[in-house]
């Protein structure tokens, strides 16, 4: 079994906890304390938002600050091109931005949402025919039809 932990860095751990679960996730108490929150996606998908102070015991690099570089793009896929526009408008509300235009592709959507610390995801959806057929199929069987 597998399983993904992102660490990402808040200046506010509390905003971060209620921004998180107003997207719809929940907190695991047993990994939640006054340094972390552990911030549940799927039961594979988990974030552990960290203090800057405790993320920097993790690591001897040099912390990069989300709100000027980029270092990882993530995605997380949503069941619907309106789940998608959900999640977005949940996070604009309670704190976070929304850069760009959507992409639409037509097989395959997407939205990127910034949280308040900076820390960005991309939320996408894909046709899951055009997931299983590959994008180009896809793409010439809807030409034919």
């Amino acid at each position: 079994m597998t399983h993904i932990f992102v660490n990402i860095p808040t200046n506010d751990l509390e905003r971060s906890k209620a921004y998180y679960t107003a997207l719809g996730c929940e907190l695991n108490p047993l990994f939640t304390d006054d340094n972390a929150a552990c911030v549940v996606w799927s039961d594979d998908i988990f974030f552990m938002v960290l203090t800057r102070e405790y993320f920097a015991t993790f690591t001897d690099k040099e912390f990069a600050d989300p709100r000027t570089h980029a270092q990882v793009l993530l995605s997380i896929s949503r069941e619907t091109r309106e789940d998608v526009d959900r999640i977005v408008e949940a996070g604009v509300a309670h704190g976070g931005t929304a850069p760009g235009e959507p992409q639409d592709f037509g097989f395959m959507y997407g939205r990127d949402l910034i949280d308040p610390d900076g820390n960005g995801i991309q939320f996408m959806w894909m046709d899951p025919e055009a997931a299983a057929k590959g994008p180009e199929a896809y793409m010439a069987e809807q030409a034919r039809a």
